[in-house]
């Protein structure tokens, strides 16, 4: 009888300790990245904790620091990922069950890569003399990348729309959202430096850098306080803003134009009885939200509209959508006169990819039937400066308020006060219009302008040119928000530097990538030679 085969079982590595000991490193450091950019959600508004920024970036930087590129690349997916995977929850109420996770979580990723790409060129920059510096610099140009490409960006989550309050938010008015964006990261950073070189045993005088890195920026924004002007240069204007609001129904609203639509007309005529009744002040100009409306390529032909508008007997500005024939559609903002009625016209120029307009159609429509019952707008391109009430508007259509190019123009083109007219009622009672009110509050600072949010559904409010809020709605609720507003003509600094801030910081980062990639080949060249001699 033959013998039973003998099988031996495949050996199974056992982890050494040397192992072990190179994993832990990697494994400490993905767990600050991951805590860097939960702290990081964590500072962002509705909450109030705007000084959790620089400790996210501190923690980030810790775990970049004099790593590869290609570690640094993981660390920055961890600190994206949860970031964003929070930040954009919303998205789940907009599509509903239907859609399942996947657009929001994809979304989240994509933003993530860009954080990635970041991470692996600010590990590669940390050894230079004034890493932190560079590691800024190379962050915010992945922000300028992310708002630019690909379909007009994606710049919701930058770091300057988390700091709406505090001691950087006056920086906006020197050099923009670059230079408010740059103070958080720097000053994180320069902490992470400060703290390792002390647990190196340097000496004093290495300090010095990393140290000024994390006092200046703070110092500098409390001091850049007196810039801000709220002061009205060109007199002053009521304005009441008018929130319908909407059922919380996500998607389908997008087909329900009409409920819209009798929400904000009632809301109007009912503005009309309480101003001859005395109970609110008569104001000079009307803000109604994004699509509130169905307007015709001949407006003048919608009496129930003009009735309404005549009966409160000031100008408006009407969000919605012109539907010039079947195929094209536009999302605008028309004045309309109680006497003359309509007039001049803003048409949105950063249109929503995958909501607005569908990018790669054809491929789209095989990952999901909802492209198949939609139709692309068309872009405006021209600015958003609309004549009303002998000033000059600057409108900024919903999330166009994150686009720096956008309300600058605005601006440049005369307007002496911003309005932002948002359609948020697909997006739930999350944390999305509170987001976007952030962005608002910046904008204000950043170019010196107040600022009028009217919502569908809420958040509205009425901004002062110091980023404050001296009126505020709630979600899904009807309101009118009536206040009055400084009309002003200086032009801050940002707004006279307009894209000079991206251009600086994008090119030093990539500048300081250059030498950090040189200096790397170099070394590996010099190690090359010395083990063939």
């Amino acid at each position: 009888m033959a013998a039973p085969a003998v099988t031996s079982e495949p050996d199974i590595p056992v982890p050494t300790p040397s192992r072990r000991r190179r994993a832990l490193p990697v494994l400490v450091r993905v767990a600050a990245a991951l805590a860097g950019g939960g702290i990081f959600y964590a500072s962002y508004p509705p909450r109030t904790l705007w000084y959790l920024a620089p400790l996210a970036f501190a923690l980030f930087a810790a775990a970049l620091r004099h790593r590869s590129a290609r570690g640094g690349f993981l660390y920055g997916l961890c600190f994206g990922l949860a970031f964003t995977l929070p930040l954009l929850t919303w998205l789940q109420s907009f599509l509903g069950a239907d859609f399942g996770p996947f657009p929001w979580v994809g979304l989240s990723f994509v933003v993530s890569l860009y954080m990635a790409l970041a991470g692996a060129a600010m590990a590669t920059v940390s050894k230079l003399r004034g890493g932190p510096v560079w590691m800024a610099a190379l962050f915010i140009g992945s922000e300028v990348l992310r708002e630019n490409f690909p379909f007009d960006g994606f710049p919701w989550g930058k770091v300057a729309f988390g700091q709406p309050e505090g001691l950087f938010l006056p920086l906006a008015s020197i050099g923009g959202t670059v230079l408010l964006g740059f103070a958080v990261i720097v000053t994180g950073a320069g902490l992470t430096e400060l703290i390792a070189r002390i647990r190196a045993g340097q000496r004093r005088r290495a300090l010095v850098l990393p140290a000024a890195l994390l006092v200046l920026p703070v110092a500098a924004g409390a001091a850049s306080w007196s810039l801000v002007g709220t002061n009205a240069e060109a007199g002053t204007r009521t304005v009441a803003i008018i929130q319908g609001n909407a059922p919380d129904d996500g998607i389908n609203l997008m087909y329900d134009t009409p409920i819209l639509r009798r929400n904000h007309i009632a809301a109007t005529e009912q503005l009309a009885a309480d101003i001859k009744a005395g109970k609110v002040a008569k104001p000079d100009i009307v803000v109604w939200p994004e699509v509130a409306t169905d307007l015709d390529p001949d407006p003048t032909d919608d009496p129930e509209l003009s009735r309404a508008i005549a009966d409160v007997g000031v100008p408006f500005l009407i969000g919605g959508r012109l539907i010039q024939n079947p195929t094209t559609i536009q999302n605008v903002v028309q004045v309309w006169d109680p006497n003359t009625g309509p007039g001049p016209r803003y048409a949105k120029q950063k249109l929503v990819p995958f909501a607005e307009f569908i990018p790669l159609r054809s491929i789209s429509a095989a990952v999901t039937p909802f492209v198949a019952d939609t139709r692309d707008m068309v872009p405006g391109d021209k600015p958003g400066a609309l004549p009303i009430d002998n000033t000059t508007v600057g409108v900024a259509i919903c999330y166009e308020i994150a686009y720096d190019q956008v309300v600058g123009d605005a601006v440049r083109a005369g307007a002496t006060m911003l309005a932002v007219p948002t359609n948020n009622a697909w997006y739930g009672p999350g944390e999305m219009s509170y987001q976007q009110l952030a962005m608002s509050r910046v904008s204000a600072v950043e170019y010196g302008r107040a600022v009028a949010v009217s919502a569908t559904s809420g958040v509205s409010a009425v901004v002062q040119p110091d980023g404050s809020i001296t009126r505020q709605s709630g979600l899904y609720t009807a309101a009118t928000l009536v206040a009055k507003v400084p009309l002003r003509t200086t032009a801050t600094l940002a707004t006279r530097l307009g894209a000079w801030p991206e251009w600086v910081a994008s090119l030093a980062g990539l500048a300081a990538l250059a030498l950090a990639v040189g200096a790397r080949l170099r070394d590996r060249s010099a190690r090359s030679r010395e083990r063939t001699t």
